[in-house]
């Protein structure tokens, strides 16, 4: 039984979603002895070089930052190992090679956005969106080598709204997260945690649904599908990468939808507008009314504002 105040962390995280948890380790007065984040890369017009979020956050707060381009390389492994960690935690960060996860004696930590062994893979919140659940959750895990599969330590439900977006779960989830995060480093070091086998759950659950990487297939609408359908589609890739259809010759990305029940009176894919105030698209059982919308090579804006630019 340990104080969990005196545990060596190393923490490995690259987006913003992984900065609310570091930062409640660190409010928590946890000794995080080091951070593992992506190296910095170009980005945006200029090609400027630009850091992590997790990097800057722990810049400001005077944590040694560790940024290797392979996580085999000879110099990173020394280097992490110098650290002498209890343990490591790993929030939205990339695979790690068994020689970086098994190091530390307490082995390493993973958070998860989903109730495990749900949702599996790179992309837990969208799937969970697009799939039309009303609640999926956070997990965190001791981590081995498939992917997403080791023993669960803790885990909390998060519900979804009919309407909220893969954004809106995901910035809930970030907080939620860090929370649980915190109570599973104090849990490990008083020893107070039951660990539980992914294979005892999926033993009585009737099925299993995957959250695989998003690709620009996924992306694209297909109107013969249910309003119901479309609308979760639009829900769980909003606000990126964002699904979208065809205006004219130009792509049309859709962020926010309203539906309609009704009988199209238009085949599925076709729309009408007034040019004004609504434009909305036939589908199988219904219309879909636009909200947020981004004609290629255009800003993201309110379907008025769209309407009064758009040349019909």
């Amino acid at each position: 039984m340990k104080d969990y105040k005196s545990l060596r962390i190393v923490f490995m995280g690259t987006p913003e979603f992984a900065v609310a948890s570091l930062d409640a380790l660190v409010k928590a007065k946890c000794n995080v002895v080091g951070v593992v984040t992506a190296p910095d890369k170009p980005a945006g017009r200029g090609m400027k070089m630009t850091e992590s979020a997790v990097k800057k956050y722990a810049v400001r707060h005077h944590l040694k930052v560790l940024q290797p381009e392979k996580l085999k390389s000879p110099e990173f492994l020394a280097e992490l190992k110098s650290l002498n960690a209890d343990l490591q935690i790993v929030v939205a960060f990339r695979m790690l090679p068994e020689v970086v996860w098994n190091m530390p004696p307490m082995g390493t930590v993973n958070l998860h956005g989903s109730l495990l062994p749900q949702y599996r893979g790179a992309a837990p919140i969208n799937w969970a969106v697009i799939n039309g659940e009303k609640e999926t959750g956070v997990t965190t895990f001791k981590l081995k080598h498939e992917i997403d599969t080791g023993d669960i330590l803790m885990q909390e439900k998060l519900e979804i709204g009919e309407n909220e977006t893969a954004g809106e779960v995901h910035d809930r989830m970030k907080e939620m997260g860090a929370t649980l995060l915190v109570d599973t480093v104090k849990g490990l070091a008083d020893g107070s945690l039951k660990v539980q086998a992914q294979s005892e759950i999926l033993n009585l659950q009737s099925e299993i649904y995957h959250a695989p990487k998003i690709f620009t297939s996924t992306c694209k609408i297909d109107w013969t599908k249910s309003i119901d359908k479309i609308h979760d589609l639009i829900r769980g890739l909003s606000p990126y990468p964002a699904a979208f259809t065809e205006l004219g010759d130009k792509t049309l990305k859709i962020f926010l939808s309203e539906k309609e029940l009704a009988h199209p009176t238009r085949k599925p894919g076709h729309w009408e507008s007034d040019g004004k105030t609504y434009m909305k698209f036939a589908a199988k059982d219904g219309y879909l009314h636009l909200k947020e919308v981004q004609l290629e090579g255009k800003k993201r804006m309110g379907i008025e504002e769209f309407l009064r630019g758009y040349r019909f």
